[in-house]
């Protein structure tokens, strides 16, 4: 099959080497500079270095000679990337069928991706997203990795799932897109949460008790916005928040520890160089539960604590004094 990745970050770089094996990749990139870089050396020093590029995959900067080249898009731009890439997809008329890996809800509009992808190419747009826990340097070295593939159309998914499946990647086709795109978002912030927690010293029970009820956070959302539960038991649910949570390689994980340490969001930012979804995805999760009337008083704090309102500790104990209650999802 013939894929086109639009966006040579680290997420990019490293489906293209995790795809040149058996699939005919074209990497596209925004950035000059990088492309020279990749033509140059094969390796993406900027985004991601480290990883050698195959010879095979085509580097390409011409965004409509990219697409014409595909029979699959993948969009593999942070999630703030993804409305001007669908757009720059109109314009050129594009009807081919659509993945992303980005996770998050826009900023601004609190939308899902899909509903981004909708809005601007319209719901016949046959389109879906690639989630699931993975790092993407795991997934460049060629580590056993299991992924989940969700799209509006079941079929779509299925088909797709079983093409870029491979020995290393196991890509499991779902029909449920909201709720792997929520427990791709939601997982993000609670990373955060996790990293603050582990940054303030609190021990491993504390963290435990965090991501589960952070993942019964993520199903009330889900549900209210109209997943399966049983999602969040499976890879882009509880899978992707062990991983983002405890994984030494999470952004959002790193933000949290160095919100533990009072840095502040800028400094934070800047040194980790990366985008970290789960920063700009906090308002609007915290945002929309309101508007639903979900309770998520993890994420509430996570928001509180990026937006300035609550330090770290103070986010912490603000949680802890909340009233008892009997468990429930």
């Amino acid at each position: 099959m013939r894929i086109t990745l639009l966006g040579a970050g680290a997420w990019g770089t490293a489906l293209a080497i995790a795809f040149a094996g058996k699939h005919e990749v074209t990497l596209w990139s925004r950035e000059a500079d990088v492309a020279v870089d990749l033509l140059k050396t094969r390796e993406n020093s900027r985004f991601f270095p480290g990883y050698k590029l195959p010879a095979s995959v085509v580097v390409a900067t011409d965004f409509a000679a990219a697409v014409a080249a595909a029979e699959l898009l993948v969009v593999s731009t942070p999630i703030a990337g993804l409305r001007p890439t669908v757009e720059r997809l109109r314009e050129l008329g594009c009807t081919l069928p659509l993945l992303w890996v980005c996770k998050g809800f826009e900023a601004g509009s609190g939308k899902l991706p899909h509903q981004v992808v909708a809005e601007v190419l319209g719901p016949q747009a046959v389109c879906g997203a690639l989630s699931g826990p993975s790092f993407a340097e795991e997934v460049a070295a060629g580590q056993p990795t299991a992924v989940a593939l969700a799209a509006n159309d079941p079929a779509f998914a299925r088909a797709a799932a079983r093409q870029l499946h491979s020995r290393r990647l196991r890509v499991y086709a779902n029909d449920d897109l909201v709720g792997v795109e929520v427990g791709g978002a939601v997982k993000n912030v609670l990373a955060i949460a996790t990293g603050v927690c582990d940054g303030l010293g609190l021990g491993l029970n504390s963290r435990a008790a965090l991501m589960t009820r952070g993942l019964a956070e993520i199903a009330r959302l889900g549900l209210a916005l109209g997943a399966h539960r049983e999602t969040f038991m499976g890879l882009a649910g509880m899978g992707d928040l062990i991983l983002t949570c405890t994984g030494d390689l999470s952004r959002n994980r790193r933000v949290g520890l160095a919100l533990a340490e009072n840095k502040s969001l800028p400094q934070i930012l800047e040194e980790l160089g990366h985008v970290a979804e789960g920063v700009y995805t906090a308002r609007e999760v915290d945002r929309l539960a309101r508007e639903l009337g979900v309770d998520m008083p993890i994420s509430a704090a996570v928001a509180a604590v990026l937006d300035g309102r609550v330090n770290a500790g103070e986010a912490l104990e603000l949680l802890m004094a909340r009233d008892p209650k009997e468990e429930a999802a």
